[in-house]
């Protein structure tokens, strides 16, 4: 009598198998280092109260838990429709995020008369407004991954999306000041009795898809070079049209926006995508010569011509000397660095500062009014946060199989990064003051549901490029990232889903 011979499992389902228990691990990674965020989050609500009120309230949990909830939603949507997304990248935003609503409630705490304070709701003030656009932001975020299964599908509209992201640029631009102008930069559309809207925060978005897609069809062309100097080999004098044109329209976004930010953001993103497409050093140089020198042309003229010119001027002047105008032109920045300074190493504790000292605490200088509270060291473990993200992402390009894909990625991670360096450093007199919102931490919708769609691009992205691939059918059949030949810049026509 012989035993009975066992069915040997086939390759395709062993295949699934792996993937299937690849993606449950992820997922669970996900959720334990979610509900340790928002640990954090509660701890940090509570030590602001302890300080700010001499008390600890029983609703200091609340926005912690509110958070939570609408985390953990979008948590469930990532495992159902993008279950081998990156696992850091959630809990890491939703650290961020709830840091920016709990200072947010700090900031009204410290805004409301003494005898208020412990009956200030929960809901109420910006800490309130920004938990709602925070429940629209995830919302909107958990809508794009159902709707876009895969990101090469975005390839398809990259025209329609670049024509998008020009004319919301511009609209800030040819809008009279009364609509569009906050502190002297004109980046918003006012609508009177509602808000204001920053439309550059969806047109980085759209401008960037555009880029991508267009890279990946001239790549080829764009990588040849016309001579070698000091090792570095350098493009022809008719490939640099692009460029041109992007460097244009950012000046105009310098001279008519007023602002350096923004302007820098755009030209940055657009050099660096190309520096990825092409592997040439020699792009970065010509960005970098382009770009300063336009500024530094900008700076003489407002200086000399003045007109829309006279802003720019103005802003290096406060960045140069803000000391010299003190109570003036130079508050906003001596105060930021005066915080900065009170904040030290270890920071005066969170509840501990005096945000209404520091004139748009709760936008542009949130980072400073944060690092009085939490120091030096505080600021660092922020900015670590930050990298972590950018890591990421870059992670997630360096891994899709497709080269729209890698474009993409690479350049929302960086472009996120450029926007940290933009704001931080403006705090910190490194560069000039900006317009720019810290992402996630400052107050507004426009920009929290902006990057709250580009860490959904992200997670998309990382999902395809993380899916395993095995010889059977179904979903972990395909490359969700496309097959591999796209690498080396395949042509355009194999982009597509």
């Amino acid at each position: 009598m012989t035993a009975a011979a066992v069915p040997a499992a086939s390759p395709a389902s062993t295949g699934e198998q792996s993937g299937v228990r690849l993606a449950r691990s992820r997922r669970n990674a996900e959720l334990s280092l979610l509900l340790l965020a928002m640990v954090l989050v509660a701890a940090y609500s509570a030590m602001i109260e302890a300080k700010a009120l001499d008390t600890i309230t029983g609703d200091f949990w609340i926005p912690a838990a509110a958070l939570g909830l609408v985390f953990l939603g979008l948590h469930l949507v990532i495992r159902w429709l993008a279950p081998f997304a990156d696992p850091a990248l959630l809990p890491a935003v939703a650290l961020l995020n709830g840091i920016g609503v709990g200072f947010l409630r700090r900031f009204d705490l410290a805004q409301a008369a003494p005898a208020e304070r412990e009956d200030l709701a929960i809901f109420a003030g910006t800490g309130g407004r920004q938990l709602a656009w925070t429940l629209a932001s995830v919302v909107l975020a958990a809508g794009l991954l159902a709707v876009l299964r895969d990101h090469r599908t975005l390839s398809r509209y990259a025209y329609t999306l670049g024509l998008a992201g020009i004319v919301l640029v511009m609209i800030p631009a040819i809008l009279p000041g009364r609509f569009s102008e906050i502190n002297g930069a004109k980046l918003w559309i006012i609508v009177p009795g509602l808000g204001q809207i920053q439309p550059g925060e969806f047109a980085k978005l759209a401008l960037l898809t555009f880029f991508a897609y267009y890279l990946v069809r001239k790549r080829e062309v764009l990588s040849l070079a016309s001579r070698r100097v000091l090792g570095i080999d350098f493009p022809r004098g008719r490939d640099l049209g692009p460029v041109l044109v992007v460097w244009l329209i950012s000046l105009m976004v310098l001279v008519f926006e007023k602002d350096l930010g923004t302007s820098l953001l755009y030209f940055g993103m657009f050099v660096v995508t190309l520096y990825i497409a092409t592997e040439r050093v020699s792009w970065l140089l010509i960005g970098l010569l382009l770009f300063f020198g336009g500024a530094y042309l900008a700076y003489v003229l407002g200086s000399t011509v003045g007109g829309p010119f006279a802003n720019f001027y103005d802003r290096a002047q406060i960045w140069l000397d803000p000391f010299a105008e003190p109570y003036d032109r130079g508050y906003q920045l001596v105060q930021g660095l005066l915080t900065l300074g009170t904040g030290g190493l270890f920071g005066a504790g969170p509840g501990g500062g005096q945000p209404t000292l520091l004139p748009e605490v709760q936008t542009d200088f949130i980072f400073a009014g944060i690092g009085e509270e939490i120091g030096l060291f505080g600021l660092s473990a922020l900015l670590v946060v930050y990298l972590l993200i950018v890591e990421r992402g870059l992670r997630a390009a360096l891994a899709v199989r497709d080269s729209f894909g890698k474009l993409l990625a690479g350049g929302l991670a960086f472009t996120l990064g450029l926007q940290v360096f933009v704001i931080v450093g403006g705090i910190s007199k490194l560069i000039p003051l900006t317009g720019q919102t810290t992402p996630f931490l400052s107050a507004g919708g426009s920009s929290l549901m902006a990057n709250w769609l580009l860490i959904a691009v992200l997670l998309r992205v990382s999902d395809g490029a993380r899916r395993p691939v095995t010889g059977g059918r179904g979903p972990a059949a395909r490359p969700a990232g496309g097959p591999p030949e796209q690498l080396h810049g395949a042509p355009t026509e194999v982009i597509r889903p």
